[in-house]
């Protein structure tokens, strides 16, 4: 199921989401990694020992670097998840 010429985003349906507190805008059909390189984000967190930079690395669920945790609202709080799998979606609040 893809579209011609732009896979299955769709960019005429914008959706505004926030990484680290920062406004962004994607659009439908995208996941949270695509939406990030969308916006130029590339430093998607840190490692534990050291602090040294970590950004996206593969481009599915094998993704050991891009983890983030997911504000759902209502004191609901998802942590450690791949933003390679993670699909975009309107209000969506993430944090590295």
């Amino acid at each position: 199921m893809s579209r011609a010429g732009g896979g299955r985003i769709d960019r005429s349906r914008p959706i505004n989401f926030s990484f680290d507190g920062r406004p962004l805008v994607g659009f439908v059909g995208a996941t949270l990694a695509s939406a990030l390189l969308a916006n130029g984000v590339h430093l998607t967190g840190r490692s534990f020992k050291y602090h040294r930079p970590r950004g996206i690395l593969a481009a599915g669920v094998d993704e050991p670097n891009a983890l983030v945790g997911i504000d759902r609202g209502d004191g609901r709080w998802d942590p450690n998840q791949r933003v390679t799998v993670v699909p975009l979606y309107e209000g969506l609040d993430a944090t590295s």
